[in-house]
């Protein structure tokens, strides 16, 4: 099982001095690889009475795809968008900038993607967000072929490409795409077209449905369920340090293939105490 950090972008500040310690550190500490949240805008709450979205205007989120340019630069970590909300975005242009960063990396990077959860976002992005799910299933359709074939016609119900490709293409041909799920529709559509998926949940018996229900739709869609990869994500305020080494346990049992160790909202501030937390995870030899 791979174990990797949650980038703490909400915590850590904006100073690029910051990144490049955080990164660093993760690296030097020998954590596989870094995963972050996307958000292009957030919502004001003084305008939305009764808002109760995790995240809002002051939240600080970096733009996951410019981020990973930087990163690539100065990191052999894996990188991982956990997760791009796909459906507000333009198809082509994602699929354009995954190859980008899949190049710069030389191919440690995996495109988790999602629906979100954001009317103010897709309105901002002018997106239909209640075509959202059917969306995303053909958007993935078309990124792969953008990143395997030269030539690509494609004429599908939100997305149109005549004759068209990417160059320079991908290193993975194609990326690996992952599903963020909670939900029974979103478990099915990860079951059918996900290489890996994103459980929002600790182990136990929901945990266990989910992957039934995912199983159960790669097996329909011809797919072998054993192929699917499960990142699971463990929050250092369950138990500090200890508790995630516990967890680390639980997760491997539950088939998880890799793990994110998640520092925010564990009462930390400033870069340096996120890497003190990391290096307290690190002590307790889950790292291997």
């Amino acid at each position: 099982m791979r174990i990797g950090v949650v980038f703490p972008q909400t915590e850590i500040g904006s100073d690029p001095g910051a990144i490049r310690a955080y990164v660093s550190a993760a690296e030097d500490l020998g954590y596989r690889h870094v995963l972050a949240y996307d958000h292009v805008v957030g919502a004001d709450p003084a305008a939305y009475p009764g808002w109760s979205g995790a995240y809002d205007l002051d939240s600080t989120f970096h733009e996951p795809m410019v981020l990973y340019g930087y990163l690539a630069a100065i990191t052999s970590l894996e990188l991982v968008t956990g997760i791009i909300i796909l459906p507000q975005r333009q198809t082509a242009l994602v699929a354009k900038q995954a190859a980008e960063v899949d190049l710069l990396t030389e191919g440690r990077f995996r495109l988790g993607v999602g629906i979100g959860w954001n009317r103010v976002e897709y309105e901002a992005l002018g997106q239909d967000f209640s075509q959202r799910g059917r969306r995303l299933s053909e958007q993935v359709e078309l990124m792969r072929r953008l990143w395997t074939e030269r030539s690509v016609t494609f004429s599908g119900g939100y997305d149109t490409v005549t004759a068209a490709g990417i160059a320079p293409p991908p290193v993975q041909r194609p990326i690996p795409v992952w599903f963020g799920a909670q939900s029974p529709a979103a478990y099915r559509r990860a079951g059918r077209l996900a290489d890996g998926w994103f459980p929002q949940m600790q182990p136990g018996p929901e945990l266990d449905e989910a992957k039934r229900v995912i199983a159960r739709a790669a097996t329909e869609a011809g797919r072998d369920p054993a192929g699917l990869g499960m990142e699971g994500r463990v929050p250092l305020g369950s138990g500090g340090a200890d508790g995630i080494a516990q967890a680390v346990t639980a997760w491997r049992e539950a088939g998880a293939t890799h793990l994110s160790v998640n520092t925010m909202k564990a009462g930390l501030t400033g870069v340096d105490e996120h890497i003190a937390a990391l290096a307290a995870v690190a002590g307790t030899g889950v790292l291997g």
